[in-house]
């Protein structure tokens, strides 16, 4: 058994062993795959040890070496990392299996490439995720950016390199403009930028210098896709459908609430950003996003397009919901990081199969496709009440959390945002379930109607939607984990 220390390094270990190993195999497809798989449950494994140790109350933390006072390259395990490792290692086994019957299925070029990107893209994610300060998780979050790349271009067209400068382009000019002068203040102002309960920056900056400051780490930190630095999200779409899962569900997108949620609860403070009403802009900045976004989304024929807008509005309930300063808004914004992660991960599976199967792409060509995938559009279906927030999908609960915040501190701009926009997400979800189900499908030209996508696919969106609707019914170790940045 791992200490718990040891855990820690293994999470950012496991998965760096297995990109080498996954290269080495290169000339053997079945080994190759079958060091993924055996990867990604080894690091689930590791994750899993930690588990019982933060929801006891402990803090396991290891510090690598230091650069200079206050500036480390040190790691813990507080509630936040630790939901956020669960999610990257648990999908990731599901995202693998996925991707396996996606490559073979669409004969993808460089499948050893792709799948060694994976695991580094996985590794950079842990390291996120298991960060004790702002200068760790600045490391590793261009560590990410960096590593998922070669995946965003991974079909090599014109477009495709098109899509990656605008990827690569984006979120490092946001990250070295904004977030590095934020980090640097940080460290000059506070000696430190360890992540401390109730926040590092306490009498230390006026009100208008704190949202100054507030700004530039949230617009930092451009993979939380935050208006107007969100273009970035849609170009990436031009990449494989596991990497848009890995984009929006593991990895890249949950890096980037997550590292706001943690800027927020952590080097700010809800008590230092409460007195000085620093929050105030940042609420109307996301509500903007989550409308703005949802109104793309209706409009948009693009089945990845539509999901990409949705994910963008989404990523922003989380934003604005931590931005509330409010005890229950914070826990909602803590589990829509969990059941958004589950259930937009299923609706990318979903889009992969369709295209796989039936080499359909827009909205507008589904008509009766469910009547020929119906477990495929079965689970888009489930999804899809999560994401609008209707039981008994897990979306629900997060959104539950996020409107009684919202009452709770009177703040009705945000109670407005979540009701229009759950009616705006219902407008463009509902009517692909439609199309699926109620709309007679067109006669196949060449007499062989399609079916499902291969078995690998349909096995792993179907584990996914299942565990939308699960953590519904289960949804104890989120909650409690969410429940542990309140009351530590």
């Amino acid at each position: 058994m791992l200490t718990p220390e040891q855990a820690i390094l293994a999470g950012m270990a496991v998965p760096l062993a297995g990109a080498l190993l996954i290269s080495l195999a290169r000339r053997l497809p079945n080994l190759r795959e079958g060091i993924t798989l055996v990867t990604a449950a080894t690091l689930l494994a590791c994750v899993l040890s930690l588990l019982p140790v933060v929801l006891g109350g402990a803090r396991p933390g290891v510090v690598l070496f230091s650069l200079l006072p206050g500036l480390q390259i040190a790691f813990k395990v507080e509630p936040l990392g630790m939901l956020f490792a669960l999610i990257a290692s648990g999908l990731w086994i599901v995202n693998s299996l996925y991707s396996i019957g996606y490559v073979r299925a669409n004969k993808e070029a460089n499948q050893t490439r792709f799948f060694v990107c994976f695991a580094l893209a996985i590794a950079a994610t842990m390291g996120i995720a298991f960060s004790s300060n702002l200068f760790t998780l600045f490391i590793f979050y261009e560590l990410l950016t960096l590593s998922t790349y070669p995946l965003v271009t991974h079909h090599g067209t014109e477009k495709a390199r098109a899509g990656g400068r605008v990827y690569l382009g984006l979120l490092l000019s946001t990250s070295t403009l904004f977030l590095l002068p934020a980090l640097v203040f940080i460290w000059y102002i506070a000696g430190t930028t360890d992540f401390t309960v109730g926040g590092i920056l306490a009498d230390k900056l006026g009100p208008t210098e704190l949202a100054l400051l507030l700004a530039l780490c949230v617009f930092g930190i451009g993979k939380a896709a935050l208006m107007p630095f969100h273009r970035w999200l849609p170009a990436a779409m031009v990449a494989p459908t596991p990497v848009s899962a890995l984009l929006h569900a593991v990895a890249v997108v949950k890096a980037g609430v997550f590292s706001v949620v943690k800027v927020i609860v952590y080097v700010f403070g809800f008590d230092t950003l409460a007195s000085a009403g620093a929050t105030h802009w940042l609420v109307a900045v996301a509500g903007f996003t989550i409308i703005a976004a949802s109104v793309v989304a209706l409009t948009a024929d693009n089945l990845k397009r539509r999901l990409a807008y949705s994910t963008i509005s989404q990523l922003s309930y989380v934003i604005m919901a931590a931005a509330l300063l409010a005890p229950l808004s914070l826990i909602g914004a803590v589990l829509h990081i969990a059941v958004h992660a589950v259930g937009k991960i299923t609706l990318f599976f979903a889009a992969g199969a369709i295209y796989t199967a039936a080499h359909k792409t827009e909205v507008s060509q589904l008509d009766g496709i469910g009547r020929r995938m119906p477990w495929t559009m079965g689970a888009f279906a489930i999804a899809a009440l999560s994401m609008i927030g209707l039981p008994p999908a897990a979306g629900f609960i997060s959104k539950w959390y996020m409107l009684s915040g919202a009452m709770a501190t009177q703040h009705w701009l945000a109670v407005a945002v979540i009701v229009l926009s759950t009616l705006l997400n219902a407008g463009y979800f509902l009517p692909i379930v439609y199309r699926a189900f109620f709309v007679a499908p067109p006669a196949d030209p060449h007499g062989h109607p399609h079916g499902e996508a291969p078995l690998l696919m349909v096995i792993a969106l179907t584990v996914t939607a299942a565990g939308t609707v699960l953590l519904f019914f289960f949804p104890g170790v989120p909650l409690e984990l969410a429940r542990q940045m309140i009351t530590p």
